[in-house]
Order: C-alpha cells, then sequence, then structure tokens
C-alpha cells in the first residue's frame, strides 16, 4: 500500500508542470545516477515520467544545454551519457604569461582552462594531475591542478638585475608572467645586464616569484656571442661541446689501414668532386663519374663513412643522438659531431683518401637507372667547387672537369623532369642571408637563390636516398620488411587546402582539394608555377607550405608526399644529422644478413630526432629574426614598402619587399576604427569604416621601434 502511495506521489510530482530548473536538476542527479549507461531519449522519458508534450520538448531543451556545455555526450543518435572527464585528469600544462593557462588531457580532448589562482605555480609543459570542475552554462571548463608529475623544464634565460641585497633574472618568456628572484649568494659573479641561465629551484605557495640559482653566466646584454649563446640555451640547446667527447674524437686516428682499403671498393682513380656552398667545411657528399658506353655512365654518389669512424654507444655516438643534428645559426653552426670528426675526418676533403659509404648508378643521359648497388668505398675527391664555380661551368660550357659537370647537370634535369611529372612539389624557397662583419653584426642583407648546380647536388642526393629506402623498404608482397628510419611526408591537410583555395581565390588562383594525390599536387605546381615573378609570389608560398603538413621521420613508410615517392630515407648527410647515421648502421648491418632491429626503440629515436629537427629550425628562425631587428635598429624612422604577411587579433605582420625583414603594426596603433580579426579570411575588418587590411595587401610602413630582447620590429602605417 505503501508502495503504491509513493508511486501516486511521484506521479503527481512528474504530472505537474516542473520548472526548468527543477527538471534540469532531476536530469543531472539521473545521469549521476546511471553514470556508467548509456540513456535513450524514450529511457530518460519513462524513468522521469514525462508524459506530455510539453514536459518532453522541455527535456530536450535541457539536453541540448547540457550537451553544449559538455556535461553529457551523445554517443549515437538520441542516446546519451555522462561526460565523465572523471573528477582527476593526468595532461600537459601550458602556461601563459597572460594568465590563460590551459591543460591540454594526456589522451587528447579538449583543452581545460586552468586560473592562475588554481596552478600551483606549474610551469609550462609541466606533467600535472588536476581535479576538474564540470562546465556549467556558458563558462569554459576549468580545471584545477592538484599535483605537479613531471617537471618539464626549469631553466630560464634572461637580463640579471642586482640590487644591494638581491637579484632577478628578467625573462622575454612567454610563457613566465612573473620575473626569477635570485638571492645573493646564488649569483655565480653575475651583474645587471649580463644574460645568465637560471634554474628555478623553489615556487613557494605564497610567493608571487619563483626562486632560482644562475647556472651560467653567457656574457654581456647585446653583445654578439651572448647573444647566440642566450637563443641556444632558450631553446635548451648546447652552446660548448663536452670536453670529455673532443678527447674521444682526439683519439680517433686519421690513417687508413691497408686491409681496410681491401674490403671496399676502389674508386680513388675514378674522377670524383664536391660541390658544397663557399663557406662550408663538412663535406657529406661528393659525386664521381665515368663513362660505360654511349649513352650510359656511373654515377657514384659517395657520402662520408661516418659510422665507420663512431660506434653505436660510444660517448661520441651518444652525444649525437642527443643533439639529432647540427644546428645553424645566422654565423655559427654548432655541430652535431666533435669538430675533428665533421671538418676533418670524415669530411670529403680534396686529395685526400676518404672512407665512404656510397650508392652508384648506372644511368642515362635520360635519367633512367638501369642498374644500382650500395657499397663501402675508398675515395679521392680530385676538386673542391663552390656552388658559384659548378654554376658558372654550367652556365659557360668552360671550366674543370667540364664534361662531367654538365654530363651530371643534364642527367640531374631528367631526373627533376621525371619528379614533377610525378606529382613532386616546387618549392622553390629563396633563403634571407646576412652579409656579416667579425664583430657578428649584421652589414647588409642578401637572397640565397636555389641555382642549377645546387639542383644537381640536390637531385643525385634524392636519388641516393630514395634507392636506400627502396632497397630495405621495398620486398614481396609476403615478406615483412626490416625496421628502417625512413622520412615521411603526408597529404595536405584537407581544411587547410580549404582556406588555401579560398584565399588565393581573391587574387584570382585556383586549386585542387580533392582527387588524386598527383591531381592535387599537380594543381599546387600549376599555382607556383602562375605566381612566380607576380609580387605575391613569397606570400601565397608561404600560406601553400603552410597548408602541408611536416615532413619527420618514423619506422611507418607511408611515403614522402612532397617529393612524390613512395619510399624515402635520410642517408646522404650523416655529419650533420643522426638519422643518417642509424641509416647507415642499419644498411651496414642488413647488407651484412643481419636481423631485423626493434621496431619501438627506433621509433622513440626517430621521433626525437623529428623534435630536435624541430627546434634546431625554430633556434635558426630566432637567430635571423635578432639579425633582422639588429639590422633594423639602424634604420629607425626610415620608410618602406611590404606586404601584409601575417594577420593576429594583435596586429597586422608586415614584410618589407627590399629586404625580407618582417615586424608588426599593433592592433592599438590602427587607431581610426575599432578592428575586427577574421581568421577564416586572413583579415583586420574595422567596425565602423569596414576598412580592410587582408593578407597579401601592398602596405607602406615607418620603423618605429627595434627591441632586441623580443627580437621584434614595430612599424606604423603611412597612409599613402
Amino acid at each position: 500500500m505503501a508502495k503504491k502511495k509513493e508511486k501516486k506521489k511521484r506521479e503527481k510530482k512528474a504530472g505537474k508542470r516542473m520548472s526548468k530548473k527543477e527538471l534540469a536538476a532531476l536530469l543531472i542527479d539521473f545521469f549521476h545516477a546511471k553514470s556508467s549507461e548509456t540513456l535513450s531519449m524514450k529511457y530518460i522519458f519513462s524513468e522521469l515520467r514525462l508524459t506530455t508534450h510539453p514536459q518532453k520538448m522541455l527535456c530536450v531543451d535541457i539536453l541540448h544545454d547540457l550537451l553544449a556545455d559538455d556535461y553529457i555526450s551523445e554517443i549515437e543518435k538520441g542516446k546519451f551519457r555522462l561526460t565523465n572527464h572523471g573528477t582527476e585528469m593526468v595532461g600537459t600544462f601550458q602556461r601563459k604569461s597572460n594568465g590563460k593557462n590551459s591543460f591540454i588531457p594526456e589522451g587528447g580532448g579538449e583543452p581545460i582552462f586552468v586560473a592562475e589562482r588554481n596552478s600551483a605555480h606549474a610551469m609550462n609543459n609541466d606533467k600535472v594531475k588536476i581535479t576538474f570542475y564540470a562546465k556549467r552554462k556558458n563558462k569554459e571548463a576549468e580545471g584545477e591542478v592538484i599535483e605537479i608529475l613531471e617537471r618539464a623544464n626549469d631553466t630560464f634565460v634572461g637580463t640579471l638585475e642586482v640590487a644591494k641585497s638581491y637579484a632577478f633574472l628578467v625573462t622575454e618568456n612567454r610563457t613566465l608572467a612573473n620575473d626569477i628572484f635570485i638571492p645573493k649568494d646564488k649569483l655565480k659573479g653575475g651583474k645587471t645586464g649580463d644574460k645568465a641561465i637560471v634554474k628555478v629551484t623553489e615556487w613557494p605557495d605564497k610567493a608571487k616569484n619563483p626562486i632560482g640559482q644562475v647556472i651560467d653566466i653567457l656574457g654581456q646584454a647585446g653583445d654578439n656571442n651572448t647573444e647566440m649563446h642566450a637563443i641556444l640555451a632558450e631553446f635548451g640547446l648546447p652552446y660548448v661541446y663536452p670536453k670529455a667527447v673532443e678527447k674521444a674524437a682526439d683519439k680517433i686516428p686519421a690513417e687508413i689501414s691497408a686491409e681496410e682499403i681491401a674490403k671496399r671498393e676502389d674508386f680513388r682513380k675514378v674522377t670524383t668532386f664536391t660541390i658544397d656552398p663557399k663557406d662550408a667545411k663538412d663535406f657529406d657528399d661528393a659525386l664521381s663519374i665515368r663513362k660505360l658506353k654511349d649513352g650510359l655512365w656511373e654515377v657514384g654518389v659517395h657520402i662520408a663513412d661516418v659510422t665507420h669512424y663512431v660506434k653505436e654507444g660510444s660517448i661520441i655516438d651518444k652525444e649525437a643522438e642527443k643533439r639529432a643534428t647540427s644546428v645553424y645559426l645566422v654565423d655559427r653552426t654548432i655541430p652535431m659531431l666533435p669538430e675533428r670528426l665533421c671538418n676533418f675526418i670524415c669530411s670529403l676533403r680534396p686529395n685526400e683518401e676518404k672512407l665512404a659509404f656510397s650508392v652508384v648508378f648506372d644511368i642515362t643521359e635520360k635519367g633512367e637507372v638501369r642498374d644500382s648497388r650500395i657499397v663501402h668505398t675508398v675515395i679521392n675527391s680530385d676538386r673542391r667547387f663552390t656552388y658559384e664555380e659548378a654554376q658558372q661551368i654550367i652556365e659557360t660550357k668552360e671550366g674543370d672537369f667540364k664534361e662531367e659537370v654538365l654530363t651530371l647537370d643534364t642527367i640531374a634535369k631528367a631526373l627533376r623532369e621525371k619528379r614533377f611529372s610525378a606529382g613532386a612539389i616546387n618549392f622553390d624557397r629563396y633563403e634571407v642571408k646576412f652579409e656579416i662583419d667579425e664583430k657578428g653584426k649584421p652589414i647588409s642583407v642578401y637572397f640565397k637563390e636555389s641555382k642549377d648546380a645546387n639542383k644537381l647536388v640536390e637531385e643525385f642526393m634524392l636519388l641516393a636516398n630514395k634507392t636506400v629506402a627502396e632497397k630495405i623498404g621495398c620486398v614481396p608482397k609476403n615478406k615483412k620488411a626490416k625496421v628502417l628510419p625512413y622520412r615521411i611526408h603526408d597529404l595536405p591537410d584537407p581544411e587547410k587546402l580549404e582556406n588555401l583555395s579560398q584565399f588565393i581565390a581573391r587574387f584570382g588562383y585556383k586549386v585542387r582539394t580533392s582527387g588524386t594525390k598527383t591531381d592535387i599536387s599537380k594543381s599546387i605546381n600549376h599555382l607556383l608555377d602562375d605566381i612566380h615573378g607576380k609580387k605575391e609570389e613569397n606570400l601565397i608560398e608561404t600560406v601553400s607550405i603552410r597548408a602541408m603538413q611536416k615532413a619527420r621521420y618514423s619506422t611507418h613508410n607511408i611515403g614522402h608526399y612532397g617529393l612524390a615517392f613512395e619510399y624515402y630515407t635520410h642517408f646522404t648527410s650523416p655529419i650533420r644529422r643522426f638519422p643518417d647515421m642509424m641509416v647507415h648502421r642499419l644498411v651496414t648491418k642488413y647488407m651484412d644478413g643481419g636481423r631485423s632491429v626493434s621496431e619501438a626503440k627506433y621509433e622513440d629515436l626517430c621521433n626525437h630526432s623529428s623534435n630536435m629537427e624541430q627546434i634546431a629550425a625554430n633556434a635558426e628562425r630566432a637567430s635571423i629574426k635578432y639579425k633582422q631587428v639588429e639590422f633594423m635598429s639602424e634604420r629607425l624612422g626610415q620608410i618602406y614598402d611590404g606586404v601584409i604577411s601575417g594577420v593576429t587579433e594583435w596586429g597586422l605582420y608586415v614584410e618589407l619587399n627590399e629586404n625580407k625583414c618582417e615586424g608588426l603594426v599593433p592592433v592599438r596603433d590602427l587607431d581610426d576604427d575599432y578592428y575586427e580579426f577574421d581568421e577564416k579570411n586572413y583579415c583586420l575588418r574595422g567596425r565602423r569604416k569596414n576598412k580592410i587590411y587582408s593578407l597579401g595587401d601592398a602596405i607602406t610602413v615607418r620603423i618605429a621601434r627595434a627591441n632586441l630582447e623580443k627580437k621584434q620590429l614595430d612599424f606604423e602605417l603611412i597612409e599613402k
């Protein structure tokens, strides 16, 4: 009897008009009670006894609100369950100096906002555990750090300010809103104006500033050497070479024994030369050529045999693995290997016997490969050409070894032609270079273009890399290929292609966003041909490159889209890249009948190499940026023409036509209107007058400010 009464009471309560607030509370309780189940709409109606149409409509309305708030998820159409963020999650903390910190969950998922007061002073990229506040109406999802599991980076670079009894490190780091407090006894002799590396030792709960100690004094801010070291330190890259590793390299004998020569194919009598930039010291690669019969040539791509000298697991090898790449800043190279190896023992210097690992081709003048082999060799280079000297031979058809150079050029052009007809993408970027005096001061800017001589070398390196990858990766259907680090490149991101297509439409260009791989790449090439020499060329190339994926290393081969190769690896630069050293070792091992290696171990090494490559590129860009700002700081007040090269909510980036230096017109200086950022159309739009500043617009600016600390130029708009 009592049960019936209870049921009647429930029905009565359900029967009367509930307010939205009441029903929402009921729904939320119901989802929590059934937190592990998926609930259909029908089931919800029946369990909550929502019998009338208005009640059901109200319930649907609330379900939509809860979905929008990410409180529940729709598993399939009409079936819902509680979004179980769990109360605790593990992931990465991302600190922003404006206090808009966020948390990225480990298994992927939307970032979660973490207010400064709830950050427990976690630092950028720390691994943390948070508790999650359930998201409420129109509020951002929010979390609170309850534990710091792993510190990512506790060292910072900045300038010291030393007072009487204490000091601070002032950083330009965008992730740190507060200066670092340094006790007087932890200064390591640093003075005001010194650039220093400081390690954060603690950040007490109630303290506004982290506390740290000086690890190293880099020198006086503004001094070129100091600033280059500071850039390296900022990216966590080493700026000195460990003495112990150099000592180990000094013990390696440079002489080649007769028995080593006996084991190798002898190319010492074959015409061989290197072609490199004029300031290069580390010659990774040499080319040899001899005529086999009319129309058929033997071309050898000879690569420094680094791993003959650097044994796996040795102190030199471990250092190379850690660095993964040489870093090229504006005015210096930070080598992956000790100098004795990269500039002396392994470098393929002229008129010296050298050990090489070679890919040798029998190839026609039309670029058809009749045969190829991978062999350990001994070579003796006859001549060292700079790119300029080789270019002169190609253009004038006169000079040392002209027949050999011209034949290689003919074959290279045929190979290039083949690649493009297979759908390779032709990004022909020029690089901005600085002429620098002995104090490191930039005196002029010039553009480095890729000419026939550069392309000649490039084509044979591509061919060698591709051939090595095919030899290992290409196996009969029923066999599993042995593990090898490949250089892979995925298809463009469809969404970014779509954006590119909309963006270039306003310049009157088209690009295909669907179809086969080759259709898309051919249409991108067509676009690149169309814009060649036009004022928007650089800009459209930049946006096109942004639509591309980044090439990276992996043991899982998916081919290289940009080169239109199904198999590709890095074999040709072992002096400056660790993946090439890995490939040399594995190819040698497999050629000797060795078993396949651990895929997991090599995939980790591939990821590490890809990350280090990215960091090195960022450091290189920062050093160029620094020199650009330094160069322009002597040109304050001068007026230049440029184009809008980037549009953000904080302003317009403008690239100057004359020297490609980039600076910012801050949105606060566009004071004739209130400007809104339109992300999709790459533009800022004035609210009242509807004036639009778009990516690619020609624009005239005055150089207003140059901030070397921030590596930033500020421009002012000049109205024409």
